[in-house]
């Protein structure tokens, strides 16, 4: 017996000191993060035609951020910083593909180049978080980069990856609309009929049921509401019988809502069923706001691909048991960045990799503290396309380059083309309604003095050169078109 005890003993002498410290105080971190989903996308953020009861239900036991950023008004940007708790200029990740999307001749500007691909110099948030013993999984959408170029979601600190693609051309098995075999990673075979969302959700539960052992690191990057919009038939129905309005409208749109939150609810009650929900932290976060041609977010301005409010203010929910009080919120300003360094302290990671990030922990939040004020920013040298085929949307004409700070109350929009800047009272005017640039020069230049230094801090590039196929007013979003500066159908 004393034998016995004795190697026991040894055995857990051997043990990494920080064994014993995970298991008691670092939490499991489940990261919900849905793709294109609006600030007013939730029946409980005013929305009367879209159903979200499981989501709902989340921001009831939890805290609701009602001032959440995206940093990027699309995908890859949001993402890419979320990853690195990086500004974009940091990584140069400003959409997909190319940064010149659009007409050419309706490009007054040559675009600054995009990167396409997180380079994998970066330390991303899960490879902190695997550093520091977790189990580490990925289910869903990447967009950071593909096999082959050292940047896919493996090498980027993910153990066990599901998906792990840039995106999906069908919601139906095989989830490629040429029919081909599924292009997302870890689903090789799958049912008739079967939805992307659930089958995602299935593959959520899965890691839930063999991930028990220490802490975990889910990462569950839904690709609804992105395009294409396609949803199940029986919900689609259901959603043509019942009313919408101005804003909120779409069927289809609806039922890929109702199947998304379905499948957070099945998350949630796992997490219940295994005994794990008082010990995880549960995030539900989206990359930016919703697309224009298929929702609104009355009252703010705009949409997807636009730095007004409706393309950059996101839902944030966090629920933390025994740390955020059920039902609160909090008006502090956070946006994506700020999710690393969060992470980091809740999981206790004091000497993480890289320590040199831009956002500012909101942990204390949480808590019920306060924390430090400080100015946020957006930097889009790009363009992206207009939005197709919806008349309704007012700002639907392409993204133009531009910069952006919330500072305090106020917000001021630095335009390229043109060199226009248009400053507003987010607090009074959250619909970004009256310019007030002329009416309150000293702010104007405070902020615009406050924006210029943090481009020079992070090495911003901006747009100068000018495009020699530009032919003004050739098209509806012309550089001297207030809807210019309007929403993008695509990333």
């Amino acid at each position: 017996m004393q034998r016995t005890i004795l190697k026991i003993a040894v055995l857990l002498s051997l043990l990494p000191a920080c064994a014993f410290a995970q298991a008691k105080d670092q939490p499991n971190i489940l990261f919900i993060l849905v793709d294109d989903w609006g600030w007013t996308d939730l029946s409980s953020a005013g929305s009367k035609y879209y159903e979200t009861p499981n989501i709902d239900r989340l921001r009831k036991e939890g805290m609701w951020f009602s001032q959440a950023y995206s940093v990027g008004p699309n995908c890859a940007p949001s993402r890419a910083s979320l990853m690195t708790g990086k500004y974009t200029p940091r990584h140069g990740i400003y959409t997909v593909g190319n940064a010149d999307r659009g007409n050419s001749v309706d490009r007054k500007l040559i675009p600054v180049e995009n990167n396409t691909v997180l380079n994998p110099s970066f330390v991303t948030i899960a490879e902190e978080l695997k550093n520091a013993g977790y189990s580490t999984g990925l289910i869903g959408k990447w967009q950071l980069g593909g096999k082959g170029k050292g940047a896919d979601a493996h090498a980027q600190g993910f153990e066990h990856v599901v998906g792990g693609t840039g995106g999906t051309s069908a919601y139906f098995y095989p989830y490629n609309k040429d029919g081909k075999a599924s292009p997302h990673e870890g689903i090789t075979s799958g049912q008739e009929g079967e939805y992307l969302t659930d089958r995602l959700t299935d593959e959520a539960l899965k890691f839930l049921n063999n991930h028990q052992q220490k802490p975990f690191f889910l990462y569950l990057s839904y690709f609804a509401v992105h395009t294409p919009i396609e949803a199940k038939a029986d919900i689609i129905s259901k959603y043509k019988s019942k009313k919408g309005d101005a804003y909120h409208y779409n069927p289809v749109y609806a039922a890929m809502i109702q199947s998304a939150d379905e499948g957070i609810g099945r998350v949630l009650k796992q997490l219940d069923a295994l005994n794990l929900a008082e010990h995880t932290l549960v995030v539900f976060f989206s990359d930016n706001g919703g697309m224009g041609a298929v929702t609104a977010q009355h009252p703010l301005r705009g949409s997807k691909g636009m730095l007004y409010e409706g393309g950059v203010r996101v839902p944030l929910i966090v629920k933390w048991p025994g740390k955020t009080r059920a039902g609160s919120q909090t008006d502090t300003p956070v946006i994506g960045i700020d999710f690393y360094p969060t992470l980091l302290e809740v999981a206790h990671i004091q000497k993480p990799l890289n320590a040199d990030v831009d956002g500012q922990s909101f942990a204390p939040l949480l808590a019920g503290k306060t924390a430090a004020q400080r100015d946020i920013f957006w930097h889009f040298p790009a363009y992206l396309e207009a939005y197709k085929g919806d008349k309704r949307n007012k700002d639907a004409f392409r993204t133009r380059p531009a910069s952006t700070i919330r500072s305090g109350d106020f917000k001021l929009h630095q335009f390229y083309e043109d060199g226009h800047v248009e400053l507003y009272n987010i607090r009074a005017d959250i619909g970004e309604t009256k310019d007030l640039a002329e009416s309150n020069p000293g702010k104007t230049k405070e902020l615009k003095e406050k924006l210029e230094a943090w481009k020079r801090k992070t090495n911003a590039p901006v747009p100068t050169r000018l495009n020699p196929e530009y032919a003004p007013g050739s098209t509806p979003g012309g550089a001297s078109s207030p809807g210019a500066r309007g929403g993008a159908s695509e990333e």
